[in-house]
């Protein structure tokens, strides 16, 4: 360890790792540049937005055998919110970085070697690319400012400081490619490639208690920093139009007002508006923000829903439900009945074929659409609006279905399963609406058997009466026809029901 003193304020500034070049005065922000046995002034940091994370420098954990503690870290914030890259250092000497972005964590170290990597520009979302021998789906591209930072760094950050990042996914394995100290312009027209080659960063999806992290936050010292609970349903007042709004401090960052369609930024402790919008009619949908409900003996809670169409003019819900316990599920409404849907944290392996593999299960693929939000409401885990479109890719094994979301800049990967309406009733209770409780998609199969009755009645009522006037030898042939048609339609509707 090194201590120096700050050239701005003289506290001490402690250099942990001897990789770090530069650190944050805690006292007064200044931004200490080691260089050589000098240190200078590189100017004030910017504080970091007191978020929700329950990191802070000095949590401690452990990752492949090996200790590590938490001694930096940069705040960015790019088009679809914000989130923190943590700098770890292992006992050994070795670091490592955390990201942290709405309560998903994924634990990576730097990787060498003289592999030809694609150039930013042209890496497309959805895309396989052979990296370090392995196969890789890109899985999200973006540019991202530093709003602020803390502690030791291993790289100059500061006022104007931009991240280009691109991340890779195959199975549990995650991979991403650093283009931050790459100009953009020589990126683009430089044909040398050992000018371009990005720092490789290569690692998996975790969870603290996975890391078994220790000296975290609290949930009391979240509220005294941030002002609220961290996970927690809390209600704050739409900035724009003053309507009460149900949202997730730290882990739902984006927020649309059901009442004036505002779009909020609720990353900070303080909501502020993004976009305001033309106030729309509210629409009637069979579950309401809001609505709790008991599944798998786990209390959830509705917290915001979307209404999305395909090119067909199709239309369904989705419901995203939270549990302080259990994290994000999705209840998904189509015409067709009810189905519940988890975003995956381990990818199915798949190269753009007919199939996609996850675990040991094939999925066969069933189609290709295009999903356009039509309305939403509530809070979300992500920025969405109405007017967002994306390709959605489905593949089918058994009653199981994958469905790969691809957008410009991201990829999303979601496990869904049917759900029978009775249980859904069963799950919400009293909190769906009267006049929607007693009906679904199956209800409306019903009303459509109903009228297939009626119609073959009159049909046989038309032919009856014919044959009254015309009882000749050959009555038993009409009535033999009578009797396979009747008694078929009486007994359509319930049975067929209840096979549902």
């Amino acid at each position: 360890m090194q201590n120096v003193s700050c050239p701005g304020c003289g506290a001490q500034v402690a250099f942990r790792s001897h990789a770090s070049v530069m650190a944050v005065c805690e006292y007064c922000k200044t931004t200490v540049l080691k260089d050589a046995d000098t240190v200078k002034d590189f100017g004030k940091m910017s504080s970091v937005l007191e978020d929700y994370s329950p990191l802070q420098l000095g949590s401690s954990g452990v990752f492949g055998g090996r200790s590590f503690d938490v001694i930096g870290r940069i705040q960015l914030r790019y088009s679809a919110g914000m989130w923190n890259e943590w700098y770890l250092l292992f006992e050994d000497g070795t670091a490592a970085w955390l990201g942290d972005s709405s309560g998903q964590f994924t634990l990576t170290t730097e990787k060498t070697g003289n592999a030809k990597l694609p150039a930013f520009a042209d890496i497309v979302v959805a895309q396989t690319y052979e990296i370090a021998g392995k196969s890789y789906l890109a899985a999200e591209v973006r540019i991202a400012d530093c709003i602020g930072g803390q502690g030791e760094l291993p790289f100059k950050v500061g006022p104007g400081w931009q991240a280009r990042l691109a991340d890779f996914r195959t199975g549990s394995s995650f991979l991403t490619l650093d283009y931050s100290d790459i100009n953009p312009q020589r990126d683009a027209q430089s044909t040398d490639s050992s000018e371009q080659q990005p720092a490789v960063y290569t690692g998996k999806a975790v969870t603290l208690s996975e890391l078994k992290c220790q000296l975290l936050r609290d949930d009391e010292s979240i509220k005294a920093s941030a002002g609220k609970y961290r996970g927690k349903i809390n209600r704050l007042d739409c900035p724009s139009c003053g309507a009460n709004i149900d949202y997730l401090p730290g882990l739902t960052a984006n927020v649309i007002c059901p009442s004036c369609q505002s779009q909020l930024d609720t990353s900070g402790p303080v909501a502020q508006v993004l976009a305001s919008a033309d106030r729309m009619a509210k629409l009637s949908t069979t579950l309401e923000l809001g609505a709790k409900a008991t599944i798998s003996a786990t209390a959830y809670q509705i917290i915001g829903l979307m209404k999305r169409k395909d090119e067909e003019n199709t239309v369904w819900t989705e419901y995203l439900l939270y549990s302080a316990r259990a994290g994000f599920l999705w209840l998904i409404e189509t015409n067709e009945g009810w189905a519940r849907a988890q975003v995956l944290a381990d990818w199915p392996l798949w190269y753009h074929g007919e199939n996609a593999t996850l675990g040991n299960k094939s999925y066969k693929k069933l189609y290709d659409y295009r999903a356009k939000v039509i309305f939403a409401a509530g809070a979300f885990n992500w920025r969405v609006q109405v007017g967002d479109s994306l390709n959605v890719t489905e593949f089918e094994s058994g009653q199981n279905k994958l469905a790969a979301e691809i957008g410009t800049d991201e990829i999303t990967w979601s496990l869904s399963s049917p759900v029978a309406a009775d249980q859904i009733r069963a799950w919400f209770g009293d909190t769906i609406k009267a006049d929607k409780a007693g009906k679904s998609v199956f209800d409306d199969e019903e009303a459509t058997v109903a009228l297939s009755r009626k119609f073959i009645f009159w049909i046989l009522a038309i032919n009856v009466i014919p044959l009254l006037g015309n009882f000749d030898a050959n009555w038993w042939v009409v009535g033999l026809a009578v009797a396979a048609i009747y008694y078929p339609a009486k007994f359509l509707g319930p049975a067929g029901k209840g096979e549902e």
